[in-house]
């Protein structure tokens, strides 16, 4: 029994992708299609941008911090942040040697003025320290916490005042969007974000993603270094598809809101179980609970479906060694009947 599913993707893109598979279409990105997809972005966004389809959110991230690389350059990011923990060193190797500086913060959000203390320690012109090329945030966090407009704004500030641009990894960008209630453009470069990797696999897509930069003097190479990376797909329509698919008549908005809504729900069956206990609140699809490991792998063995994840910095005192920190993540998929399966399992 699988109690949270979601692996497979939305049927809409299922469709698109067969839609399109049928005819010709100009390659490289170049279709009528690609185009299209392109300029719908520049509505939902409501701006001009650039807009550049990779096949994965470590691509997005990696050739983002490739597109601001400078010799000895340093990226800053919090020191739980997914490019720093989880993408296996790719941000390094796609960007020929770049570094990442880890920035502290609760709720894997990064702290402004941990920011500026971090950056302030690589002064421009100081060649044996390297110098400081972009600020990388996640919206929603691996933490399931969302950033603020504001909170975006003030690391916006901190960015410029060392004349680096800011980075935002939207592997979930709608989940973090709907919890904010905001426009697309009200969390991104109207409150200083200059490129933003817009994740929808995580969302529902087989495999979508795209970088959008508001930028297009400051990252008019970039289309160089995702063909260098092998990112530069001749069948790019495909990604498009589910793109069409994704934006039209708010679809990716409505699966965000349902898995946030689910998220939100896991959190209360959590909170109601005798066995296991809530982690940390969390504003998005993910919940994190924490368990005694040899009753977790029955329950894993009986159906459940969680994985481990990493003790946050500071939590360490918290937990014992007989216990672990899990995650769950909701879906557009997931049911309220999946989560009452959850409950009974963990609570037998």
């Amino acid at each position: 029994m699988e109690v949270i599913i979601g692996r497979a993707p939305h049927q809409k893109f299922s469709e698109a992708l067969m839609r399109h598979s049928q005819g010709l279409a100009v390659a490289y990105g170049d279709s009528d299609l690609d185009k299209s997809i392109e300029n719908r972005f520049n509505e939902t966004f409501e701006t001009e941008c650039a807009v550049f389809f990779v096949g994965t959110g470590t691509a997005a991230n990696s050739l983002a911090i490739a597109a601001t690389m400078k010799p000895g350059g340093v990226v800053f990011c919090h020191n739980e942040a997914h490019v720093a923990a989880s993408e296996g060193s790719a941000p390094e190797f796609l960007s020929g040697g770049g570094r990442l500086a880890l920035v502290g913060g609760d709720h894997c959000k990064i702290e402004p003025d941990q920011l500026r203390k971090t950056a302030s320690e690589y002064p421009q012109k100081f060649n044996h320290l390297g110098q400081a090329t972009m600020v990388t945030i996640t919206q929603a966090t691996e933490a399931g916490s969302v950033y603020s407009l504001d909170e975006i704004s003030e690391l916006s500030k901190v960015a410029k005042e060392y004349n680096i641009p800011l980075h935002m990894d939207g592997a979930r960008f709608a989940n973090g969007l709907v919890k904010l209630g905001c426009s697309p453009a009200e969390m991104t470069w109207k409150r200083g974000v200059d490129m933003v990797s817009f994740g929808a696999t995580k969302n529902g897509c087989w495999c979508a993603e795209a970088l959008v930069v508001f930028n297009r003097d400051l990252f008019s190479h970039f289309q160089f270094i995702r063909k260098r990376s092998g990112h530069l797909f001749s069948k790019t329509r495909f990604i498009s598809a589910q793109l069409e698919a994704y934006l039209e008549n708010d679809l990716w908005l409505k699966l965000a809101s349902h898995s946030n809504a689910m998220g939100a729900q896991l959190e209360q069956a959590i909170r109601n179980s005798n066995q296991v206990r809530l982690a940390w609140p969390s504003d998005s699809n993910q919940v994190f609970f924490i368990a005694d490991k040899t009753k977790a792998k029955i329950w894993l063995d009986k159906g459940a479906r969680f994985h481990p994840f990493p003790t946050p910095k500071g939590m360490e005192k918290e937990i014992s060694d007989s216990e672990q920190v899990y995650r769950l993540v909701a879906s557009f998929a997931t049911k309220q009947k999946n989560i009452d399966e959850l409950a009974e399992i963990i609570n037998v």
